[in-house]
């Protein structure tokens, strides 16, 4: 018998209470509807991000649940298992943003890739994030990496559009490049891309705990823990520096300008992994911190090259960084609802050993 639908919500307003409750009735589609599978998602933590940004960006109205709960989005496979939609078969599996969730029901209308959710509440967000590829005919799907796939690809994209904008920019005149949360899976692949540059020094920040594992990696050619930021000028020297903050941390930030002032050439915010951290200060010496967002960077290079274009930029790309991640990342799969709560509490509390990529089912 197949098991009933499923949500995992967490507090908007305590992002450590947590809870399973039923999912939505799914046996009556409307018109147009397709109902999807969740086969498996990744949780990491750019999962975090989405939460403590998910008032600013309104990552909570992707699925939005009753009163202060919400869900979560995360990338994942999701298998088309009933449609009401002429144009869109049943059986293919799909990638993109689902909930941690057994089921998905969305207003599905086709697209080049596959299909594109067009329910109400999802209107206002770029389509990239409403979108669910068929993985048959996907140019960056590999059967042989679908973990890696769920786990990096999209964290991936944003530190490949990130690098882009720096190289597009010329570095802002800088040389050194700072990336926060040096241990996390996006500043891993920031740091990746950056050293492939060969520009300058590419500089980690991380915490004691993880010093072992970002200095193993090879991409960053500095390991500057939060406490040594006195380091940086000398490392960064007089030819300047650009800093991507991925921890959200507003005395981190604050630290590195006030250490660098004008030497800073350019300070921007991806990712919010310290989400309890205080603020940033409204004033700081150097660069007015600019947040950067992957969707319009999207639009641009979309205009600039064509889709054909940024996908095979991203794909050369991609597939070198998945076969990579194989050396450091450990995948680790587990099911059921215990699992889920207990790796999504693991990472929120920042306790994650940053060489584990868990990948998560709540089928049995």
């Amino acid at each position: 018998m197949a098991l009933p639908p499923i949500d995992f919500q967490v507090n908007r307003d305590d992002f450590r209470d947590c809870r399973f409750v039923p999912g939505a009735p799914i046996d009556d589609l409307g018109a147009g509807q397709v109902l999807f599978e969740i086969d498996r998602f990744a949780l990491t933590s750019n999962n975090i991000t989405y939460a403590s940004a998910g008032d600013m960006l309104n990552y909570w109205g992707f699925f939005p649940g009753l009163d202060r709960w919400g869900r979560i989005p995360a990338m994942a496979f999701g298998r088309v298992v009933a449609s009401r939609n002429p144009e869109i078969p049943e059986g293919g599996q799909c990638f993109g943003f689902f909930p941690m969730s057994r089921h998905l029901v969305i207003d599905a209308e086709k697209n080049s890739s596959g299909m594109v959710d067009i329910v109400a509440h999802r209107a206002e967000h770029a389509p990239v994030y409403r979108t669910y590829s068929w993985t048959e005919g996907d140019p960056l799907y590999a059967e042989a990496i679908e973990d890696e796939l769920i786990l990096l690809r999209g964290l991936f994209m944003t530190s490949f559009l990130c690098d882009d904008l720096i190289g597009d920019e010329d570095f802002y005149g800088a040389s050194t490049s700072i990336v926060t949360s040096a241990s996390s899976k996006t500043s891993i692949a920031l740091g990746h891309l950056l050293a492939k540059r060969d520009r300058g020094p590419v500089v980690g920040l991380t915490s004691p705990r993880n010093k072992d594992f970002v200095a193993k990696l090879g991409c960053y050619d500095e390991v500057v823990l939060y406490d040594e930021l006195d380091r940086l000028p000398e490392i960064a020297g007089s030819s300047g520096a650009v800093m991507v903050d991925m921890a959200g941390n507003g005395d981190v930030v604050a630290g590195v300008h006030e250490r660098l002032g004008e030497e800073l050439k350019y300070s921007c915010t991806v990712g919010g992994t310290h989400w309890e951290s205080a603020p940033r200060p409204q004033t700081l010496p150097g660069p007015k911190p600019e947040f950067f967002f992957a969707p319009g960077r999207i639009v641009k290079r979309t205009q600039d090259w064509g889709p054909g274009g940024l996908q095979e930029r991203l794909g050369d790309s991609w597939f070198k960084f998945a076969d990579w991640s194989k050396a450091w990342m450990n995948v680790k799969r587990q099911t059921g609802e215990d699992a889920v709560r207990s790796v999504y509490l693991e990472v929120l509390n920042g306790d994650l050993d940053p060489s584990d990529g868990h990948v998560l089912s709540l089928w049995g």
